[in-house]
């Protein structure tokens, strides 16, 4: 086998052009990469409702009025727990007050910088009114039209499915037609369970957080429960911002050292029940990424979109290992993205529970 220069560097010039296009078109690409995949979670229901003889377009519209349903609950709800953490808003104030003078003493005695010249150094560094206001206008417009955009995106892919379908389809060769539909069936069902997946997960957090917080006696208990769970829509990092988040404004209540280790104790063992017991029973083995290309996924889909590229980058990432599957020269790059795989794997602990567990879940 013999690898030349010049393939590595087409390849390498490939893989930059396509980041630097997915840069250059994600004002684009990102609300319609978030639609294709909520819609792809309606599917089984617009199906429904059409099998029972219900339009098509009056199918999709009852699948677009449920998802905006669903987001609404979701805003109700943290609104009404962010109301309550408001009645508390002057005590954390009071007490972020009192721990910035300490930091200030602390600054003074061992950097010699005084509080004056900390005053003038954070005032410089405060952007102005008026920049804020535009930033937030900006923000707000722009979260607007997205979601309109969004919205868009799931009616009409859901709508016109079975034409797109048709789309990709022609593209194959005839006698590649039947790969082309099983690579496009495999790829809605893996951002089916994803998304399904993710959803029973989260209100089992929210239940074993609210369980454990609760018993603990932190303040504003379910409020950072939701907040836990809501996070993990971004893997590794996004619960432990929530734990850290939590940690934190238990802290500025006052609380006690044994209450925060608990805090830390009911995240390990939250993590634990997670990562063995509801990730094999919910998400399957069809969500099969490796952890170190989970990571790689998240620190480029970061790089490349920001806060939404982080929410995408499992599910793409797990699209594109099917996509590798199915290709014969693409097959290196989907083993390499996927689960390890060991010749005695049957043999282990791990591996028996595992299929245990599967077991029970199909007949449920």
């Amino acid at each position: 086998m013999t690898i030349t220069n010049t393939s590595v560097i087409k390849k390498t010039l490939l893989i930059f052009l396509v980041i630097a296009g997915l840069i250059f078109a994600k004002a684009f690409l990102i609300p319609l990469f978030i639609g294709s995949i909520l819609a792809t979670l309606f599917i089984p229901f617009s199906n429904l409702l059409e099998k029972y003889g219900i339009p098509k377009v009056l199918a999709a519209f009852i699948c677009l009025l449920t998802l905006v349903l669903i987001m609404s609950g979701l805003v109700a709800l943290l609104a009404w727990k962010i109301a309550e953490l408001v009645n508390d808003v002057e005590l954390i104030k009071q007490k972020a007050i009192a721990s910035g003078v300490e930091a200030q003493e602390y600054i003074f005695n061992h950097l010699g910088i005084s509080v004056e010249q900390q005053s003038n150094i954070l005032k410089q560094e405060q952007p102005s009114l008026s920049s804020i206001m535009q930033l937030t206008f900006s923000s707000i417009t722009s979260l607007i039209t997205n979601l309109i955009l969004l919205l868009a995106y799931v009616f009409f892919l859901l709508y016109y499915r079975k034409h797109i379908k048709q789309f990709f389809l022609k593209l194959a060769k005839p006698a590649q037609q039947q790969e082309m539909s099983e690579i496009l069936s495999k790829a809605t069902h893996v951002s089916q369970q994803y998304l399904f997946g993710l959803s029973k997960m989260i209100v089992c957090l929210w239940i074993m957080y609210s369980i454990g917080f609760s018993i603990l006696g932190v303040k504003n208990a379910i409020f950072f429960a939701i907040l836990c769970g809501l996070l993990e829509i971004v893997p590794f990092v996004g619960n432990i911002t929530g734990t850290t988040l939590t940690v934190l404004v238990t802290a500025l209540h006052g609380a006690p050292l044994s209450v925060l280790g608990g805090i830390v104790a009911v995240y390990g063992t939250v993590q634990f029940i997670q990562g063995w017991v509801l990730e094999p029973l919910i998400l399957g083995p069809q969500v099969k990424i490796n952890p170190l290309f989970t990571i790689i996924a998240l620190v480029v889909g970061e790089l490349i979109w920001g806060i939404p590229g982080i929410i995408l980058a499992i599910p793409l990432t797990a699209i594109l290992k099917i996509v590798c599957d199915h290709i014969e020269s693409l097959k290196p790059y989907g083993f390499l993205i996927g689960e390890i795989e060991y010749e005695n794997q049957e043999n282990t602990l791990l591996t028996k529970l595992n299929k245990q567990i599967l077991k029970l879940s199909k007949r449920k």
